[in-house]
């Protein structure tokens, strides 16, 4: 008698936990982690941050020469620097190393829409992509993220391994400082062993893709909307109309991602609404701050 109470007993506490595990799958909690490209493991990780430090510095020193560097205490530096305190506690979760990242975020007083993340987390905005988005703060966090997820995700040395180009950095790292600050590529090419010529590392669909869902789950979990992704890219589109802009020849654009980033909005919208304290269904409408056609 006390073996078939125990049996019962058992069956249901099974059930609860089956129940719960149920539960827990169904309401998957942001984008799934998938472990990192082995293909990366053939680019020196260090020799990488080595490079990557000294171009970002170089750019650093080559834009405060031409006074493009934005000091501290501009208004949109802090925007930039607020929104990237607030993300950088959840890229961990993506790479385990960022943990140890020196971060550093900087403004470049240039019109080109286009913005940046080097290995190590050196982020660079420019003023181009603020003022022509008119970015609200959900739509940079929607930027920032996705370059940062290349960074969190190797991208870059993956790419670099692939296509046996080891000394680009970053995308278009070397380029940026040729053609914007006016850095001497011979100089370029011997101080970081870089390519300064105009190189643009491409990165496919599916890396980008991953940059899309990796940087909106780490905005959502700051408590940005994820739905700025959707709006970012609309508006990305309709500027593209009007003048074809750089960053869109990296980054495959169109209604596909789009329609991939609504796909994974039912556990985005989750993320987002456990940060600001609600539930999905009490989140008010995303509010556009232009008209977008």
């Amino acid at each position: 008698m006390n073996k078939l109470k125990h049996l019962t007993v058992a069956i249901a506490m099974l059930s609860s936990l089956g129940t719960v595990y149920a539960k827990e799958k169904v309401v998957q909690d942001g984008i799934a982690v998938e472990k990192l490209s082995r293909a990366r493991l053939l680019v020196s990780e260090e020799q990488l941050e080595e490079q990557s430090a000294q171009q970002y510095q170089q750019m650093m020193s080559q834009a405060q020469q031409k006074n493009a560097l934005l000091p501290a205490t501009d208004p949109q530096v802090k925007r930039l620097r607020a929104v990237a305190q607030r993300l950088i506690p959840y890229t961990p979760r993506w790479n385990e190393k960022a943990k140890a990242w020196k971060w550093q975020v900087n403004l470049f007083d240039v019109q080109q829409v286009n913005a940046f993340c080097m290995p190590g987390g050196r982020i660079g905005f420019f003023t181009g992509i603020i003022n022509q988005l008119q970015l609200s703060d959900d739509e940079m966090a929607a930027i920032m993220g996705h370059e940062i997820a290349h960074a969190l995700r190797e991208h870059g040395r993956e790419r670099m391994a692939k296509s046996g180009i080891t000394s680009v950095v970053a995308r278009g790292a070397g380029a940026l400082g040729a053609a914007i600050f006016g850095i001497d590529p011979s100089i370029t090419n011997t101080v970081t062993g870089m390519i300064g010529q105009g190189v643009v590392l491409k990165f496919s669909r599916d890396e980008e893709r991953e940059a899309d869902l990796v940087g909106l789950d780490i905005a959502a979990r700051a408590g940005y909307d994820p739905r700025a992704g959707i709006v970012l890219w609309r508006k990305m589109a309709a500027l593209n109309k009007r003048a074809p802009i750089e960053i869109l020849s990296t980054h495959p654009g169109g209604d596909t991602r789009i329609k991939d980033m609504e796909k994974h909005m039912n556990v985005l919208l989750p993320l987002y609404a456990r940060a600001k304290g609600m539930t999905v269904n009490q989140l008010p409408p995303y509010r556009v701050n232009v008209a977008l056609k």
